[in-house]
């Protein structure tokens, strides 16, 4: 179904209410399992919680097939992890600041990572960190105009971004090489994501019920945005395993969605025998074999 965006103006209630609290939540765990589907059920194997942390560790990135980024919290500071699947070993990315790093997300093209900043004194900006045996971890600021919160790279050059705006978040459409940007949709949510076998992104925004829709945007294609569909009621968070399916969490279960199936949000596994629950963030690698979620471990 195409729905051409034009002004949409659902106010909501953010979760910002400060820069500490901007992405933090406590005691959540990062977990990655091996998958595959079958008559639309999920078989799990070699699960594991890679991060096993007290703290806020969440917001996992596949850069490749076995490795995973992810926003990591020891002590109180908030760091890039880099974790190796195949030799489960981590790594700090960024050379580490007062303030905190989130959102991690390899830049296309590039060895380097750019995630979003907040620092002591309140400021929240888009970052790049080199990631060279000379300079690992050099950090410089991608845009020093906007208070990006979630984002994703449509190209090497271009962002889509759920930007600090008042009361709510702002999509935008940022080129980090010409620094121009690009307003888009008001109310937009916190989820973004790149389609697989796709040039397009897809971002959530909230509907007229508060609860949130997931459209597809191609900025090569008009930059019209196409409705796919709604997220069940308090979800935030989706990803994709391919381009017509996607894929979230609700507390301990696993609900997949394909566009060329039924198109409703079907069950198809259940990580409360794991003792896993309140799961929110998903992501699939490229291979679509391994799925990495946040959620909490009774």
């Amino acid at each position: 179904m195409g729905y051409k965006l034009n002004a949409m103006k659902n106010f909501v209630v953010l979760l910002f209410l400060n820069t500490a609290l901007a992405f933090s939540q406590t005691d959540t765990e990062v977990f990655v399992m091996d998958f595959t589907l079958n008559n639309q059920l999920m078989n799990i194997s070699e699960l594991k919680n890679i991060s096993n942390n007290a703290g806020y560790d969440s917001q996992p990135f596949f850069t490749d097939t076995n490795t995973l980024l992810y926003a990591g919290t020891q002590n109180g500071q908030t760091d890039i992890v880099m974790y190796d699947l195949t030799t489960n070993t981590s790594n700090i990315v960024n050379k580490t600041t007062p303030g905190g790093e989130y959102s991690p997300k390899q830049i296309p093209g590039s060895k380097n990572i750019a995630a979003v900043r907040l620092d002591t004194n309140g400021l929240q900006r888009l970052y790049s960190y080199t990631q060279t045996d000379t300079n690992q971890g050099d950090s410089k600021m991608l845009l020093d105009t906007l208070e990006v919160a979630y984002f994703a790279f449509f190209d090497h050059n271009r962002i889509v971004a759920s930007v600090l705006a008042a009361n709510q978040l702002n999509l935008m459409v940022a080129n980090l090489k010409t620094k121009k940007v690009t307003p888009y949709i008001e109310n937009s949510g916190r989820s973004i994501h790149n389609i697989p076998q796709s040039t397009s992104v897809s971002y959530t925004l909230s509907n007229e019920d508060k609860n949130m829709e997931v459209y597809i945007l191609d900025l090569d294609q008009g930059a019209e945005s196409f409705f796919v569909c709604q997220l069940p009621v308090g979800v935030k968070d989706h990803c994709w395993i391919t381009n017509s399916q996607l894929l979230l969490g609700s507390g301990s279960k696993i609900y997949l969605y394909d566009m060329f199936g039924t198109q409703q949000w079907e069950q198809v596994a259940d990580l409360g025998q794991y003792a896993i629950t309140d799961i929110t963030r998903v992501a699939v690698n490229p291979q679509g074999n391994k799925i990495a979620l946040v959620g909490t471990k009774n």
